[in-house]
């Protein structure tokens, strides 16, 4: 039964390495999104959300602690999240929610046979696994799928392989076998499983719970279940989006990144056919249309349990997916749309009104902001983020006009090293890649005016015709980053 003074639940069910236009409702007419689809319809979907660094780790670090990368300190996977920074579910679960996380976390290193490490979180349930091909002893799908399709575990995972935690699934083509299995074996269904668990047996009836629900799809290697790829015409999808010559005009990396992924880890665009390019293209959608099969379990199950209208749902992804897109594939450096734009939805009965479409620039940090205000926490210590809450209600007239994301040898070690910044203001976007003195690497950019050249296909950055426009926007980007600095301690006295 619903309860309007009652401080809602809120579920966040995050993806990982989706695009922002992947859905339907998005303008992807070839997408199988109905259930995610209804969010938007149901409530409120931002066009324009973009994440503060196109890689798992910092940006994760961003949405939890609601700070930019150079403030949270946890720049690249890899590196343990600080044990000096919150976390937004900690503060939640002081203010009496009960907290569970489900799936991947990336908050910490991951490449080891152990679970990710915890910081002071707030959880109640934690129950890990960083991928389905990840096989840390404590991996909570392996063990779930161990009990419950124990021959199909055995067939798929017949020893402890030194290469099966990561590289397995990097150097794969088109999925593993373990991305394949049936839906009722797969990591997405789990997820979706223990979710449902968790909204069917609170800590109490009197506590809101916090529910973040981690699904490792549309994260290559690109494979779905059968009945899932059958839903996606791949005819339908558009081909990869460039331009003959495009990389000519480009910083040298992105040549690199089209040879080989992942700083030469991973197979590249151009070890592809574009025959097998279009199947990856279908499979990505597949894991798409798998997902949101499970989030309609997990509404449903929120339907039953008579929650839904008390209940803040959000869907987001960590970063996007190159896709072929510009001759690329997986992400790195790269700060294009594909990549730093994702999609982002939100329903609330009562309180988002259906149908609403938010097209300010928004950014992930500003995501923690929110769940605290829909909880009455306040803004919470140390969020540089705002709540959208209020862009919903359209009563925001002064909201930021720009968004920054920030690569600070974030992924697989390039030599040299590659740091890139990203602005955008307005209809442009400029992204810097940077030389020294912080990185050997050569100083170059790339411009793009987003309104006539909305696939970032036409570099204008050595253009002389767009030097005024290069140099504005240069000052901006560095007007912004002081924006973005950590000034949230208290000045306590004049002096």
């Amino acid at each position: 039964m619903s309860n309007q003074s009652r401080r809602p639940n809120i579920l966040f069910i995050c993806t990982d390495q989706q695009r922002g236009d992947s859905l339907h409702c998005a303008g992807a007419n070839w997408a199988v999104t109905p259930n995610l689809d209804g969010i938007a319809r149901d409530g409120a979907r931002f066009s324009q959300c973009y994440v503060q660094n196109p890689v798992c780790s910092p940006s994760r670090a961003s949405l939890f602690t609601g700070k930019y990368v150079a403030n949270h300190g946890l720049y690249a996977n890899g590196v343990p999240f600080p044990s000096h920074q919150g976390l937004f579910t900690r503060v939640l679960a002081d203010a009496g929610y009960d907290c569970g996380m489900i799936g991947k976390q990336h908050l910490y290193p991951c490449d080891t046979w152990r679970t990710e490490p915890r910081a002071d979180d707030g959880y109640r349930v934690f129950e890990w696994a960083h991928g389905p091909n990840h096989r840390a002893l404590e991996n909570d799908y392996h063990r779930w799928l161990r009990q419950e399709h124990p021959d199909l575990y055995a067939e798929i995972f017949p020893d402890k392989g030194a290469n099966e935690n990561t590289e397995y699934s990097n150097r794969a083509r088109t999925g593993t076998p373990i991305d394949h299995v049936k839906k009722e074996a797969h990591y997405s269904h789990w997820v979706a499983e223990r979710a449902i668990d968790f909204i069917q047996h609170p800590r109490s009836d009197d506590a809101p719970f916090m529910l973040v629900a981690n699904f490792f799809d549309p994260h290559h290697s690109f494979g779905a279940p059968q009945e899932f790829r059958d839903m996606i015409d791949a005819d339908a999808i558009p081909a990869p989006n460039t331009r003959p010559g495009e990389l000519d005009d480009k910083p040298a990396p992105h040549r690199a990144y089209s040879e080989k992924s992942y700083s030469g880890t991973a197979p590249g665009f151009q070890d592809y056919s574009p025959e097998q390019i279009k199947e990856i293209r279908a499979q990505y959608f597949a894991m798409i249309a798998l997902v949101d099969y499970e989030v309609g379990r997990i509404l449903a199950s929120l339907e039953e349990a008579g929650l839904a209208d008390d209940t803040l749902v959000v869907f987001s992804s960590d970063h996007g997916e190159m896709l072929g897109n510009h001759q690329q594939l997986l992400k790195g450096p790269q700060l294009y749309d594909d990549l730093t734009r994702v999609p982002l939805l939100a329903r609330w009965p009562g309180h988002i009104s259906p149908g609403t479409v938010v097209d300010e620039l928004v950014q992930w940090v500003d995501l923690s902001a929110t769940f605290l205000d829909a909880a009455g926490c306040g803004a919470g210590r140390g969020v540089q983020g705002s709540s959208l809450l209020p862009l919903t209600r359209g009563e925001d007239g002064d909201w930021r006009k720009w968004a920054l994301s920030e690569y600070r040898f974030s992924g697989f070690k390039t030599d040299p090293l590659l740091m890139t910044t990203m602005l955008r203001h307005e209809d442009w976007k400029l992204i810097v890649w940077h030389g020294d003195p912080a990185t050997p690497a050569t100083r170059d950019g790339e411009l793009y005016n987003l309104v006539d050249d909305p696939g970032e296909l036409h570099n204008l950055f050595h253009d002389p015709d767009h030097a005024k426009t290069r140099r504005h926007l240069k000052t901006v980007m560095l007007d912004a980053m002081a924006e973005a600095e950590d000034r949230t301690a208290v000045q306590s006295r004049a002096w």
